[in-house]
This record gives structure tokens, C-alpha cells and sequence, in this order.
């Protein structure tokens, strides 16, 4: 591993730049790669076209229904008789990825920035620029925190509208709901009631984050003529852009990035949980009498709300 402290001007000296200093290009090649992701991901109306997209896996939402109504001719049907409540389940598949294929600069042996190797200035090699900025630069994005320095990597709220975040669906299009059956919607008097009338708890988000451009102070290269100056500032930009984007897909060192969604997987939660709740319940058994020739009994969901699964969005590199 070699971390370099690449050499800029100062008052027209040439000196060897802080941690603090490299720290602020570190944060510019995150804000490069938010302005252009690489790995992104998009959400879909009512499922995936064509099913479940590795590495997400389907996930779900359960509730309680109502069993079947029973009726008599002539008395009550027993509890024991009618219809237990059961489980609807409804499955989430609306999160794909999607890798862009990125073909970077190519390091001509001047390409980056120059340092001083005890009795020279030579410009620093890719792998001087992977451990210096980039990788650093992943390590930020693949963090758990949702902050700037996360730019262009998504997480999961419960609230549409997340400051320092775009909803990624561009119509608040729910990932997951999490429903319960509306127990105040069930009556004996409605016998034979509907079977299945849920409400919705919570939806849940995908959102982007934001980056913030970081001001930095332009390194040094070795120019066509052999000469030393100053990096373009856009050109500098543009590099770090390519290769952030570049390493996020195409890492051979263990720093490519990638999202998983489901209750358990690799990598560092992102944001809130999905929790899928349920009634615990055994049924509510309730009886009607219209008329001497129409007894009915059914039984409605009840009990308290119990934590099924919890589902997350996870950003991990490999």
C-alpha cells in the first residue's frame, strides 16, 4: 500500500500536501462520482420485468384475513366450525441494479499527480492513486452514514422527502408497504364480511443522496514537455470522475460496490428498516342473526402486532 502526499504550489514552492488536504480530494472524488454513479438503482412499479434481479431477493409483506362467513338454517355455527383467519402475503420486487460498463483514461505513466520520493518527483502510479483517492473514496460511499459523503448511493426512508435526498422513483413510488388488517372495519352486522380489508401502516422509499463539491487545492503533474504545472481543475475532475465510476464497477481489489436488499445479506444497512408486522391473533369469533332462517358466524383478525421480518438495503464492497 502506498499513500502518497501529492506536491502542489505554494507561493510558488513546491510542497508536499497535508492529510487534510488529500482528505478534501478524497471527498471531490466522492462528489465526482454523485454527480455520474455507476451502480444505480431503480425502482419499478409493480415488481421486476422478468422477476427477482440478483442480488435483490423478493420480499413481503403479510396480514390477517377474515376466515369464511358460515351460515345455519337453524342456529349459530360453532366456533369451531367456521373458518380460521388466514395469511395474505404480498411480494415486493420494485429495486433493480444496474452496473454501467465505464472505460477510464488510460495511466500513461504521467497521467496523475507527482509526490517526492525522497531525491526525485516522479508522478504517482494507478495504484499510488487507488490507495490515495480512491479507494478512500469507496470506503466513504460504502460507510453506513447517508451523508454528502455518500453522494450518488441510495438508502430507504419512510418519508417521501428526505433532506439531501431525491426520491429515486420520481413519484414516490413505495419499495414496501407494511399493512395490517383494519380491525375496525370488521363488524357482526357486516356478516359475511369482506375478506381481506387491510390498512396501510408505513411505506418505505428509496431515495438518492445528494453530494456536496468539495474545494481542493490543484496537485501538481508532469505536463507533455516534461515540465511542472498545475492540473485543470476540470481535467483533475474529470479524471477522478472516470476512475471512481471505474473502480465502483470494475474493482479487482475488493472495492467494486454493490446493494443487496432482504432481512439478512453482506454489507452495511442503509437507512430505515422495512418491518413486516402481523396480527397474532387466533380470530375474533363473531355471530349475526338476520332472520329465523339465517344464522351466521365468522371470525375477524385480532391480536397484537408482532414483528414478522425486517428488511433493509444494504451497500457493501467486494
Amino acid at each position: 500500500m502506498a499513500v502518497r502526499s501529492p506536491l502542489y504550489y505554494n507561493s510558488g514552492n513546491l510542497q508536499e500536501m497535508t492529510s487534510t488536504m488529500v482528505t478534501q480530494i478524497v471527498e471531490q472524488t466522492v462528489y465526482q462520482y454523485s454527480l455520474n454513479p455507476s451502480v444505480t438503482l431503480t425502482v419499478h412499479g409493480s415488481g421486476v420485468p422478468g422477476g427477482p434481479i440478483s442480488p435483490f431477493s423478493v420480499i413481503s409483506d403479510t396480514r390477517l384475513q377474515a376466515g369464511a362467513a358460515s351460515t345455519s338454517t337453524t342456529a349459530f355455527p360453532s366456533e369451531a366450525t367456521t373458518a380460521e383467519p388466514s395469511v395474505v402475503t404480498v411480494s415486493y420486487d420494485r429495486i433493480s441494479e444496474t452496473r454501467t460498463t465505464v472505460t477510464p483514461t488510460a495511466d500513461t505513466g504521467l497521467t496523475w499527480p507527482v509526490y517526492y520520493d525522497s531525491s526525485t518527483i516522479r508522478a504517482m502510479s494507478l495504484q499510488d492513486v487507488k490507495d490515495t483517492f480512491l479507494h478512500p473514496a469507496i470506503d466513504l460511499l460504502t460507510s453506513g452514514s447517508i451523508g454528502t459523503s455518500q453522494g450518488g448511493t441510495y438508502h430507504i426512508n419512510s418519508s417521501t422527502s428526505v433532506s439531501g435526498s431525491t426520491e429515486a422513483s420520481g413519484s414516490n413510488t413505495a419499495v414496501f408497504a407494511n399493512t395490517q388488517a383494519d380491525t375496525s372495519a370488521y363488524t357482526a352486522g357486516g356478516i359475511g364480511e369482506t375478506l381481506d380489508q387491510p390498512t396501510t401502516l408505513t411505506s418505505f422509499y428509496l431515495h438518492k443522496i445528494t453530494g456536496s463539491d468539495t474545494a481542493y487545492t490543484s496537485p501538481i503533474l508532469i505536463d507533455g514537455s516534461n515540465n511542472l504545472q498545475e492540473y485543470p481543475t476540470a481535467t483533475f475532475n474529470s479524471l477522478l470522475q472516470e476512475w471512481i465510476r471505474y473502480t465502483a464497477v470494475s474493482s479487482s481489489d475488493g472495492y467494486s460496490l454493490s446493494y443487496n436488499v432482504g432481512a439478512t445479506g453482506n454489507g452495511v444497512t442503509r437507512g430505515s428498516g422495512m418491518a413486516d408486522t402481523r396480527l397474532n391473533g387466533s380470530g375474533n369469533y363473531q355471530t349475526r342473526f338476520v332472520n329465523t332462517d339465517d344464522y351466521r358466524a365468522q371470525e375477524f383478525p385480532n391480536g397484537t402486532a408482532t414483528t414478522i421480518n425486517t428488511y433493509y438495503l444494504r451497500i457493501y464492497k467486494s
